[in-house]
């Protein structure tokens, strides 16, 4: 094998249990991967079908997060895909450090999330989502890779319907419950894996071992794992509250979209501790037994779009002008917010102020006076919200720093993956010198959807 579609082979790069793959120079004499399917005899029955799978699942991704795909096709040894060679280390390299200190584990679960919400909202879950299938590319941030088992909205699913009755698809250390019985095409099963693996950079070890027999795959449907500050007391409370959400037994108590779980490990102050993050123990027989009964009701059927689960668990982001004191102004955003979220199951919201940078913090008390400044901007966002009511646990409040109060807002909404903008549309004052023209560029240049709300009627334009 010598050449392939004008690719010459150079030589082997790794071999897998379902794949091989081979490193091949393009005509330019670009380096790039050569991946076909184990055929033939003693190769798994479902190599063939999780090659088509992923040959179109690649076809379709596009972004920082997937490798690129420059060519597939089937010539007389089967069919190939020919992918790019990326730079990465593989999370598994780095796991096998663990246990690793909080900030690391938050800042690599930050870039897996990242990588996961940008596949969701491709329409497409992974379902075998292990540290040997991400790698950590230097600009790129997590690189998600082997979309055999994958699942996509609109397309077969050649995967599931090859392995239709058999129990487990997927790495038996981090597969979710719902997938043991067969369940497919939930992101939420992505959610618990990347709990495991955040498990295992936290522990040195996966909730429920590696799972090799029977039991070790079922336990995982009625059990909880040890808590991780169980095996690492060192953990802080708001990690283990986060990793221990993302594997809850039910779909719906987890992280309702990957976005979610990355702004909550990238802001762990506003993390809302439950029993869950002080838990020493597991649940024992009694809660077991509870669960094996309402597994009765668990949801068994396709998904249908994983895309449709992210629709349910929009993030808001309300930009509120403390400094700007109109309260028929202040209830609009409100009614406007409300009716925003009223018929989503799994929305969040995020109430940000942004504080632009004061000449007295440029003397000695520079640090006292800023964080003066931080803490009362915090209590008028609060003063803002108090009026909804809204949950604790599905409310975040954040104060932005910066003179340039449109750009704060877009790139927050960037980063944390908002999904709509509420704002007020301000009318004359004495600081509109800095906030006057705000609005129209956070519409003019957001990454979602705005609602600009404008004083004294409850009118809203949308964007």
């Amino acid at each position: 094998m010598t050449d392939v579609a004008g690719y010459q082979v150079l030589a082997p790069f790794r071999a897998g249990s379902m794949a091989e793959l081979f490193t091949v120079a393009s005509p330019t004499g670009d380096h790039y991967l050569l991946k076909r399917p184990k055929l033939g005899f003693g190769s798994h029955p479902a190599c063939y079908a999780g090659f088509e799978t992923e040959q179109m699942v690649l076809d379709r991704l596009t972004g920082p997060h997937f490798p690129h795909c420059h060519a597939q096709g089937e010539d007389e040894l089967g069919p190939y895909l020919v992918i790019e060679n990326i730079q990465g280390t593989a999370l598994e390299e780095i796991a096998a450090t663990a246990p690793l200190p909080a900030s690391e584990v938050a800042r690599l679960g930050i870039l897996l999330a990242d990588a996961l919400h940008d596949l969701h909202r491709q329409n497409v879950v992974h379902q075998d989502l292990t540290p040997s299938h991400v790698l950590i590319h230097v600009d790129r941030g997590a690189v998600l890779i082997d979309f055999g088992l994958a699942c996509h909205g609109t397309l077969p699913d050649l995967a599931g319907a090859e392995k239709a009755g058999e129990l487990g698809m997927g790495t038996p250390a981090t597969i979710a419950p719902e997938q043991v019985i067969g369940v497919r095409g939930d992101p939420r099963s992505d959610i618990y894996a990347a709990g495991a693996i955040l498990y295992r950079l936290a522990t040195g070890r996966y909730p429920f071992g590696r799972a090799e027999n029977y039991w070790g795959l079922q336990r995982r449907r009625w059990f909880d794992p040890p808590p991780p500050r169980r095996l690492n007391p060192a953990l802080p409370e708001w990690l283990q509250e986060i990793i221990l959400r993302c594997l809850a037994v039910r779909p719906e108590r987890r992280y309702a979209s990957a976005a979610q779980l990355a702004h909550d490990l990238a802001h762990p102050e506003q993390v809302v501790l439950t029993e869950r993050g002080r838990r020493m123990r597991s649940g024992g027989l009694l809660l077991a037994l509870q669960r094996w009964w309402s597994e009765r009701t668990l949801e068994t059927a396709h998904p249908g779009m994983p895309a449709r689960q992210l629709v349910r668990a929009p993030h808001v982001l309300v930009a509120v002008d403390t400094d700007f004191h109109d309260e028929s102004l202040a209830e609009a955003l409100r009614v406007t917010v409300q009716r925003l979220i009223a018929h989503d199951s799994h929305w969040r919201v995020s109430c940000v102020g942004v504080l632009e940078p004061s000449l007295l913090t440029e003397q000695e008390e520079s640090g006292e006076i800023s964080r003066s400044l931080h803490t009362g901007q915090l209590a008028a966002l609060h003063h803002w919200a108090h009026p909804l009511a809204l949950p604790r646990e599905r409310t975040r409040f954040h104060v932005l720093t910066g003179s340039d109060a449109a750009s704060s807002i877009i790139e927050y909404a960037r980063i944390h993956h908002v999904d709509h903008i509420v704002m007020g549309a301000r009318g004359s004052s004495s600081l509109r010198r800095f906030l006057g023209s705000v609005s129209s560029r956070v519409v003019a240049e957001a990454p979602c959807s705005v609602t600009v709300v404008r004083s004294p009627a409850v009118v809203a334009d949308s964007h």
